[in-house]
């Protein structure tokens, strides 16, 4: 194990972490609030603790990162952007422990939008700015984002890129790693600019429309109103936001693609058209469940019901209703979506389409030889035959993921929490969504969850995050030997 890169590595991503709190410091001095010199202090820690980490890299001479340095860098790198994220919290005293904080922060950077702020708008604006901007920043990755702005990483770029981008096939737009960062934050750039541009247009001041098209793009979900996205009360808006969420759910190759002139390549995908196949069948289906019962015409029944479905499916965690009123159909198809959740390559979370069809598909493979003991079937993915070791990567990553799952399950219940909570929660973590059933419902967040739970919790929403294997392959230990 390269020791030596790794500490570079990460004094360079922390050190680019903390200076991105110029951003809500920004925020603060134009609200004139408190939140200035808590963001101060933190940069100052990160900084100065980023460049400790860079300068005992330093000594080391240049290496070739492999597998198991980029493993290790980028699950280091997620909990320590937890930790320099939860500091404007704690030293602001938003929360009263640093547990709280470091929730908030990881659940910030993971995307996931599970909150334990209980009262959103007497909070510092400049706070609530670095909390919404952390999901921009963990959306395309933080790892990414040093691809993108730190070349001495490109060297062991693709590892470090293989083991963040969610997807079991990460797609190489360019044959430099840095490159492609590059140009997937420049598409996340636009849309960036364009969703705050068409929310100012709805009503929204350059401060709402900032924070809100970052839980949007991110698929994050935090925002600076307590009832989220029905504060505003507006079609509208929830037309942008639908249309933004189902945009960061696909995958940014494809947009990047459709952007240079190959609309066809999206159209082709045969991921991109499950995904859509998904979302229309589970809006249908929520749309009638809801209609009169809790609506009283088809438009409005239908508005509700594919921000809701759009929400959980992509992983943003945005409500404008409290599901928990539904009938027990829609509420049931909630729950399903988030252990789908949205495209490979996507900011969204999840299981991702992409692995539930490759599922679907060696499945009917198994019943077809047993039909034709003889035949020959082979798994096929936008026409092309998928190797036996992909295949056998997702099954992999199937029975840990709900291995992960039910012990999650089972030790959040142990901290006396009920059962349909402790189900929904570690389901809405794991899965970067954010609210959830019972206790931690649309309406509710996750104040009132035991500490030992909060911790339990923060470390599902890194599994999700980095998609399992990233983080439990360093309890392994073969890893560490050589």
């Amino acid at each position: 194990m390269q020791w030596g890169y790794i500490s570079k590595a990460l004094g360079g991503l922390f050190i680019s972490i903390s200076l991105t709190m110029i951003f809500p410091m920004v925020a603060g001095l134009w609200y004139s609030d408190s939140s200035v010199g808590p963001l101060i202090k933190s940069m100052v820690v990160g900084l100065v603790g980023g460049f400790l980490l860079f300068a005992l890299g330093c000594k080391s001479g240049i290496v070739t990162l492999g597998h198991r340095e980029g493993m290790a860098i980028v699950t280091l790198g997620w909990i320590g952007a937890g930790l320099i994220g939860a500091l404007p919290f704690y030293f602001s005293h938003t929360f009263d422990t640093f547990i709280d904080s470091f929730f908030e922060s990881v659940s910030g950077f993971t995307t996931t939008g599970a909150s334990v702020m209980t009262d959103i708008e007497s909070t510092a604006p400049g706070i609530l700015f670095w909390r919404s901007f952390t999901h921009w920043l963990g959306g395309m990755g933080i790892i990414v984002f040093s691809l993108a702005i730190l070349p001495f990483l490109g060297a062991g770029g693709m590892q470090l890129y293989k083991a963040e981008v969610p997807s079991p096939v990460p797609d190489k737009l360019r044959p430099r790693i840095r490159d492609t960062a590059l140009l997937l934050w420049k598409v996340y750039l636009l849309f960036t600019v364009l969703e705050t541009v068409l929310l100012m247009f709805g009503g929204m001041n350059l401060y709402d429309a900032l924070c809100h098209t970052f839980g949007t793009l991110a698929t994050g979900g935090f925002s600076t109103k307590n009832a989220s996205i029905a504060h505003f009360q507006s079609a509208y808006v929830d037309g942008v936001i639908i249309f933004f969420m189902f945009v960061a759910g696909v995958n940014f190759s494809l947009h990047y693609q459709l952007l240079t002139g190959k609309p066809r390549k999206m159209l082709q995908n045969s991921e991109f058209r499950f995904f859509c196949f998904l979302v229309m069948l589970f809006v249908v289906i929520t749309t009638f469940a809801v209609y009169k019962d809790s609506y009283g015409s088809i438009p409005e029944a239908l508005r509700y019901s594919m921000f809701q479905v759009i929400s959980i499916i992509t992983t943003t965690g945005y409500a404008t209703a409290d599901y928990e009123t539904w009938p027990f159909l829609p509420q049931a198809i909630l729950f399903m979506c988030m252990f789908i959740g949205a495209c490979a390559g996507s900011t969204g979370g999840g299981m991702k389409c992409m692995r539930i069809m490759l599922l679907l598909k060696h499945g009917y493979r198994e019943l077809f030889r047993l039909i034709h003991p003889h035949g020959v079937s082979q798994v096929k993915l936008h026409g092309q035959q998928v190797p036996q070791d992909i295949v056998s990567s997702v099954l992999g990553f199937f029975v840990f993921y709900i291995l992960l799952y039910c012990t999650g399950v089972l030790l959040v219940a142990a901290t006396r929490v009920d059962v349909l909570t402790s189900i929904a929660s570690v389901a809405a973590t794991i899965g970067n969504i954010g609210p959830g059933l019972g206790t931690v419902g649309p309406a509710e967040n996750y104040s009132h969850m035991p500490w030992m739970a909060k911790w339990i919790l923060a470390f599902c929403m890194i599994l999700g995050r980095l998609e399992i294997f990233t983080v439990i392959i360093l309890f392994i230990p073969e890893f560490w030997r050589k």
